[in-house]
């Protein structure tokens, strides 16, 4: 169903020109979060990994570039008629910020939150992500993760949410190919590392070795062979600046570092996480 609007201020684009991120989520009501996909190859990741469309955005020019998803979408939902909302292009600049070069916007509803137990179930490598709080970051580290090996992604509470706009953006769609899950959502802790009270035990239970990405004193190179000869493998990765909390790393299995040359100190989280995801990828 295609709809021409003329302006931003058309209520039937609230999604998205007026709803914070907050309200996406809408946490008191998850059956009816959404989120934000931007371009082609993100909307087309999105609807492979299962998402569900509830409309589109874009200008008219991109409109024949968008119509082999466009009928994939309708051949998948076919009791659905697709709301494809056609924006002037100064209008869609004003929304987005920025030329938008990769054809479209997509509204989707937000998925079922799955459990740690149900994205783990036939892990070998997992990335575990530490109140991450920036979105590039979160988007980066699931590029690498769907990039390199890695079967699933835990985020504690105070992470960054992967489906942000941003983070979507970033990851290229891949948020959609690599199972997530929230660990330590349910325990009530609050504060640094509190996710890992109840969270490194649960993944113990689920067979998982935890290895914590952070210098000291005691850490063990990431080329180790013991790191690598573990069969289930939880990488614990921290937030810019700050690193994993004290307790986290108390906690885990392994302290693990990152050789540097020159002096340097650290990478950063989302270059630091594409080293080891290569170098203690599932062999």
């Amino acid at each position: 169903m295609i709809i021409n609007v003329s302006t931003i201020d058309d209520p039937r684009l609230d999604a998205y020109a007026r709803l914070t991120e907050v309200q996406l989520r809408n946490k008191l009501e998850p059956e009816k979060g959404m989120f934000i996909a931007e371009s082609s190859k993100v909307i087309e990741r999105a609807i492979a990994g299962g998402m569900q469309p509830l409309s589109l955005l874009m200008e008219e020019k991109f409109l024949p570039g968008m119509q082999p998803i466009i009928e994939q979408i309708k051949q998948r939902y076919l009791d659905f008629d697709l709301p494809v909302f056609i924006l002037p292009h100064g209008e869609l600049k004003q929304l987005t910020g920025f030329e938008l070069t990769r054809g479209a916007l997509g509204a989707f509803r937000r998925p079922i939150a799955a459990s740690v137990e149900e994205v783990c179930r036939d892990a070998r490598r997992v990335a575990v992500l530490e109140d991450i709080t920036n979105h590039t970051n979160v988007g980066a580290i699931f590029r690498s993760a769907a990039a390199l090996g890695i079967d699933a992604v835990l985020v504690t509470q105070a992470c960054y949410d992967p489906l942000y706009r941003r983070a979507v953006r970033v990851s290229m769609g891949t948020v959609f190919q690599v199972p997530w899950a929230r660990i330590g959502a349910d325990s009530g802790a609050t504060g640094a590392g509190s996710w890992a009270h109840d969270g490194i035990p649960l993944l113990h239970s689920l067979g998982f070795k935890t290895a914590a990405l952070a210098l000291s004193d005691d850490s063990v190179s990431i080329d180790d062979p013991q790191l690598a000869s573990e069969d289930r493998l939880a990488l614990v990765l921290g937030t810019e600046g700050d690193g994993l909390a004290s307790s986290t790393i108390a906690n885990c299995d392994y302290t693990v570092r990152i050789p540097m040359a020159h002096g340097v100190d650290s990478l950063n989280v989302a270059a630091a996480s594409a080293v080891a995801f290569w170098e203690l990828r599932a062999k």
